[in-house]
């Protein structure tokens, strides 16, 4: 399997070197030079069967079959998570699921793909003798599940950015509680997204990525997209239908990875995308056009931005992989704020996607009725995604699916205004709050920054 840049600028790579570099060097993000078929899912598929099959395809000529099949079989067991179903469906109403994605160790889906991205990691880098500095911008989940997956590993020196004062304090303290040698939490003075644009610099940088050896867990890093890409095939099996997913996001990578289900084949419904009030996803899908605005806090942090990389990656796909107006489009948007497709283009983009915002009193009223009429505690991100999915109309029309991507006691203060409950930490992060912490506060500077992961 060969994969391309969504920017052109880059050769055809395989798996193994796409998985260490994360991004392209040209800026652009890797997607498979063909699409590959999937394998019939069977009933007696387990999530293990059911991931080496969508996985297998991309990693075909760079991992082989059995280290592949190994490296699942630690990944998706009951050691690492606490349903032996990995991502569980729990009725809320006729045909109405949540698919619970926050049994893993940091209790949020960003954990189905990044406890495997730390083992693939560590295989790769044990057969090759090398050493990666991986570089990432969290806006509340990913670091913690990036950190828990790389953690102690001998060949990966890893360095988180958050935005000061912008996550949750659950998920800061998932992330600066882990005291180990090779991990480095960085609070930036700033959004998420200027956290994302260091990172980018310093993918950009040729110097320091070539010496440092760099790689990214963010969602533009293949192996992130394709282990997400599991859950919905694994839920479409389930239900033995064609299922409608909600899903909330800002960065897009989730729900590009059902995106990703579909062009392998997989049974996998119309798609609905729920933004919270940092709402440029629902605004494009409106008008056209994306339009860089400030991001303002909200109940439902992992999502407050703006630059939605992933949707670069489906672009590249209807607009015919034309390479050049992604270029265009993304130069647009770095110098100006701002691009906009044709009308044409944006009807074929609706095609596949509905995108809904959803306000924060939206967010409380959905977790205070869901909790009054079915006794699910959800948090606020899983809100934002259901209300979507109501506004959508497809509710006792078809079979619907809602991605719970976090544990409500991740977000103790929404979800006790919406309910009057305090939802518990489970039991191995229940002490998490009393545990030393260990970060640096750092300006948005690129050189501090750089400074920093030259001397890791």
């Amino acid at each position: 399997m060969d994969f391309i840049s969504t920017r052109g600028g880059t050769a055809p790579l395989q798996f193994t070197d796409i998985l260490l570099q994360g991004l392209a060097t040209d800026g652009g993000l890797f997607v498979p030079r063909v699409w590959p078929k999937l394998e019939p899912i069977l009933d007696t598929d387990s999530y293990t069967d059911i991931a080496y099959k969508v996985i297998s395809p991309f990693t075909a000529g760079a991992i082989p079959e059995k280290a592949l099949r190994q490296i699942l079989d630690e990944t998706y067991s009951t050691a690492v998570f606490k349903d032996k179903d990995i991502a569980p469906l729990r009725a809320i109403g006729d045909d109405l699921f949540l698919m619970e994605l926050f049994h893993g160790p940091t209790l949020a889906f960003k954990d189905v793909a990044l406890q495997f991205l730390g083992r693939i990691f560590d295989y790769v880098l044990e057969q090759s003798g090398q050493k990666i500095t991986i570089v990432g911008a969290t806006s509340g989940d990913t670091g913690s599940a990036a950190i828990e997956a790389c953690k102690g590993r001998k060949n990966i020196s890893i360095t988180i950015l958050h935005p000061k004062g912008r996550t949750s304090d659950i998920q800061r303290s998932q992330m600066t509680s882990v005291i180990e040698d090779n991990v480095h939490n960085i609070a930036i003075e700033g959004t998420f997204d200027d956290c994302q644009n260091l990172v980018k610099q310093a993918f950009g940088d040729s110097e320091l990525r070539n010496a440092k050896n760099l790689s990214a867990v963010n969602s533009i890093n293949w192996a992130r997209i394709m282990a997400q890409t599991v859950y919905y095939v694994a839920a479409a099996k389930a239900l033995k239908t064609k299922p409608v997913f909600a899903v909330p996001t800002g960065n897009f990578g989730n729900v590009y990875a059902a995106f990703v289900g579909k062009q392998m084949g997989a049974n996998i419904g119309p798609l609905v995308i729920g933004s919270n009030r940092n709402d440029i996803l629902t605004r494009f899908f409106e008008t056209g056009a994306m339009t860089l605005e400030s991001v303002t806090p909200s109940h439902s942090p992992s999502m407050d931005i703006q630059i939605s990389s992933n949707f670069e990656r489906v672009l590249f796909e209807l607009t015919g992989r034309d390479a050049d107006k992604i270029n265009t489009w993304m130069r647009d948007f770095k110098d100006k704020g701002k691009f906009k497709v044709s009308p044409a283009e944006l009807e074929k983009i609706r095609s596949e996607f509905a995108a809904y915002r959803c306000s924060d009193e939206q967010t409380v009223e959905t977790i205070s009725r869901v909790y009054r009429d079915h006794h699910e505690l959800i948090d606020p991100h899983t809100a934002v995604g259901l209300s979507a999915l109501e506004q959508s109309g497809h509710i006792h029309r078809d079979t619907c699916v809602t991605l719970a991507c976090a544990h409500p006691a991740k977000f103790p203060s929404v979800v006790k205004a919406a309910t009057g409950i305090t939802p518990a930490l489970p039991a191995h992060l229940s002490d998490l709050m009393e545990r030393p912490e260990k970060y640096q506060i750092m300006d948005n500077d690129f050189q501090k920054l750089r400074a920093h992961l030259m001397g890791t």
